[in-house]
């Protein structure tokens, strides 16, 4: 049995206060961080991308985080989603990302402008350039070699396939041995930039050989899920983190493609990601927050008008769908959506992005609404997620007035 679905204002009065992006904990949405500064103290600004999918970002947002140094935020666009915008490459012609003001001169490439950081602010824990971690950053880019060699080419026998796998594991291996050669969880004796180093890829690394190889690296790896579970304990780390289906739909065009491999659990985990279950996933291991189903509500109501513009569905129908998933994930109950919105509805779940829209457990819980309402309606799919781009995500239309 189904019933009629809130209002928006009975939707909006079921909203809690939410969490202060300028001084509350780590978030994708803050454009200004002080951490008990005054504004007038503001040394840095950090250049990232708007749907904070830049690993080399998310490198050095960590970084500031974990340090607490006051900084700002201007966000830009990545090629793969949007036009470029003017005033950034008249200020980084390049139009590389990140890039860092520090004292009103302006740093490119991560490593660069962690080391101006480091010099600057004082290091995190040991620096990048301290004996015991510069060993580590050399075994970061051999991960990376790896893994590339084996998601982004295509392989033309299982003899090949076999081959990339071994090599990748033969790297993961030694991450193991490295971790296992410290008293806790961190690369090094306590957390520090070795860690924040690994972060992006092997992030990206747990998602994308999840969902186009089969092979869980956080499961099969102990001191890698060990290493996971600690940094999950960090808000730092919380407000940066992204989740499995983020990952594996903006990767394809930011490394050249992504190949598939043809073994059975490559498919069954891409159903999983694709279409549900989404709790359990191995992306996230925390206890999932009171306030996940509040935050996405939220979230949603934030940018409803540019979440019912940009849908492929007449507004009015699915404005009624959106009403319908959003009373089943605030209060469980099923609302049956308009004929044919299944589409629409699915449209919006296969497009929501983590950090960037929020977090991962909020993210998780409004995928479920959502789908949940549209089987109500039918088995149809939403548009196919474009592999070679993603201006189906255009941060043009969610532009705030």
């Amino acid at each position: 049995m189904t019933v009629a679905p809130l209002s928006w204002a009975e939707l909006e009065a079921l909203t809690i206060a939410q969490i202060d992006p300028v001084s509350g904990p780590t978030n994708a949405q803050a454009q200004l961080r002080l951490f008990g500064a005054a504004e007038s103290d503001i040394r840095v600004t950090l250049y990232r991308d708007n749907h904070a999918w830049c690993p080399y970002c998310q490198k050095v947002w960590l970084w500031l985080e974990e340090k607490q140094v006051p900084y700002r935020v201007k966000k830009v666009t990545m090629f793969c989603y949007g036009e470029k915008e003017r005033w950034y490459k008249d200020l980084v012609p390049s139009g590389m990302l990140p890039a860092l003001s520090l004292d009103d001169r302006m740093i490119t490439e991560s490593d660069d402008i962690l080391l101006a950081l480091e010099q600057t602010f004082g290091p995190l824990t040991q620096g990048l350039e301290d004996a015991a971690v510069l060993p580590l950053r050399r075994l970061e880019r051999l991960l990376f070699r790896a893994w590339c060699a084996w998601l982004c080419y295509p392989t033309t026998s299982s003899r090949q396939e076999e081959r990339n796998r071994s090599q990748f594991i033969a790297v993961v291996a030694k991450v193991e041995q490295a971790l296992a050669s410290t008293p806790g969880p961190y690369f090094l004796s306590e957390f520090g930039s070795a860690d924040v180093i690994f972060t992006p890829y092997v992030e990206r690394m747990n998602a994308s050989l999840f969902y186009y190889k089969g092979y869980s690296l956080r499961e099969e790896n102990p001191r890698l899920s060990d290493w996971f579970d600690a940094m999950e304990s960090r808000p730092t780390y919380r407000g940066t983190q992204s989740d499995f289906h983020t990952h594996v739909h903006d990767l394809p065009p930011q490394m050249g493609g992504c190949w598939e491999n043809d073994h059975p659990q490559t498919r069954i985990n891409q159903l999983r990601v694709d279409q549900g279950p989404w709790m359990g996933l191995p992306d996230v291991t925390y206890p999932e927050p009171e306030t996940s189903r509040a935050e996405a509500l939220h979230r949603v109501l934030k940018h409803r008008a540019s979440i019912v513009r940009v849908n492929p569905a007449d507004d009015t129908a699915f404005d009624t769908a959106l009403r319908c998933a959003l009373t089943y994930l605030m209060i469980g109950d099923l609302c049956a959506p308009p004929p044919g919105s299944d589409f629409s509805l699915r449209y919006l779940r296969d497009r929501i992005s983590v950090p960037r829209d929020m977090s991962i457990y909020a993210a998780k819980r409004l995928r479920e609404a959502l789908e949940t309402t549209a089987a109500i309606a039918g088995e149809r799919q939403g548009p196919a997620i474009p592999k070679q781009h993603r201006r189906d995500q255009n941060p043009a239309e969610f532009a705030q007035p």
